[in-house]
């Protein structure tokens, strides 16, 4: 995860931008949240150094230093005190601050974006909500902020414990089922940002990431203003998207997928209402292009395996590049 690009990047250019680079992500924040998760990080590997040393000192000389050094550093309370009272109080003191700081990473102001994000195996579901609580645009495996606005994360599992992490925007937080956790982040600098699964959740633990693309106010509300407006009904297409449209069907991809305007409406698969515009594929494994989405459906199972997408090597080539136009269509 490098410094974040453009928007005007390439979907393969930002995605490889997110996930690689230099400095490593905990160490790079780029939003009040992940600065305090950075601070705190920075003073407890100090604090717990200097700890290390005190304690080693203290041991060192309980066991090897003479009885002229020990009687001179105060006998046995030099290991009392710095092996014992020492280390307690500061990690009392850290304990106590680290809790006050971060605090206001959770605390609900009122005037947040609000979003809901649920852990799938391995993919993630995610909804745009109104001041109720309402869902008003749904997506998948990406969220969309505007620049230097506090969001408020939702965080449910629809399966096992997952966990969301975006370590340049905020902090890190499980997803239990049957409980919701909430987590605020917030971008400082427009870009995008990979974010990963942090609690093993099974075989393919490793591959369930997703991106985080940050908006200019201005432009985040353009982007999101356009979700909310259903597609021209006459909108031309071409033939290769038409035969993407109809295998879409046909080979069973709308029971478990939502395309918003169709009679595709499943909903245990990732919501493709708007694919062809997200960063990435496979839940932030993969750019997305041409080529990786006819790889993804044909046999994604080589890409993730154990996924629940079976992989669909019975289609032949001129079907998967239909199915994939089809795909690129959806934006």
């Amino acid at each position: 995860m490098s410094q974040p690009t453009s928007s005007r990047s390439s979907p393969a250019e930002a995605f490889t931008a997110a996930i690689s680079g230099w400095p490593p992500p905990v160490l790079d924040p780029h939003g009040p949240f992940s600065n305090t998760v950075t601070t705190l990080a920075w003073v407890l590997i100090a604090l717990v150094t200097l700890i290390f040393v005190l304690v080693c000192a203290a041991l060192w000389v309980a066991l090897y230093g003479s009885d002229e050094l020990r009687a001179k550093l105060g006998g046995e309370g030099v290991v009392k005190w710095f092996g014992l009272i020492v280390p307690a109080g500061v990690l009392f003191l850290l304990l106590a601050w680290g809790t006050t700081m971060v605090a206001g990473m959770t605390t609900i102001m009122g005037d947040e974006l609000r979003m809901r994000v649920s852990g799938n195996i391995y993919w993630w579901r995610v909804s745009y909500l109104d001041a109720a609580g309402k869902e008003i645009h749904a997506d998948a495996n990406e969220l969309h902020i505007p620049v230097g606005r506090p969001v408020v994360v939702e965080m449910v599992s629809e399966d096992v414990i997952h966990s969301f992490w975006v370590p340049k925007l905020g902090g890190k937080m499980d997803m239990i089922p049957g409980r919701t956790n909430r987590l605020k982040l917030q971008a400082d600098k427009a870009g995008v940002y990979g974010g990963q699964c942090a609690e093993f959740c099974g075989g393919a633990h490793s591959l369930m990431g997703f991106v985080v693309v940050a908006h200019e106010p201005a432009e985040w509300q353009r982007w999101f203003d356009a979700r909310l407006t259903p597609p021209p009904a006459a909108a031309p297409i071409g033939a290769d998207v038409l035969r993407g449209s109809q295998l879409f069907t046909e080979v069973g991809c709308a029971a478990c997928h939502r395309v918003a305007g169709t009679s595709a409406q499943g909903l245990s698969g990732p919501d493709l209402t708007h694919v062809g515009s997200r960063q990435s594929l496979g839940a932030g494994i993969l750019p997305n292009t041409r080529g990786t989405l006819i790889g993804w459906i044909g046999d994604s199972q080589s890409i993730k395996p154990n996924n629940r997408m079976p992989a669909y090597r019975s289609l032949q080539a001129a079907e998967l590049g239909a199915l994939a136009a089809y795909m690129e269509s959806l934006k």
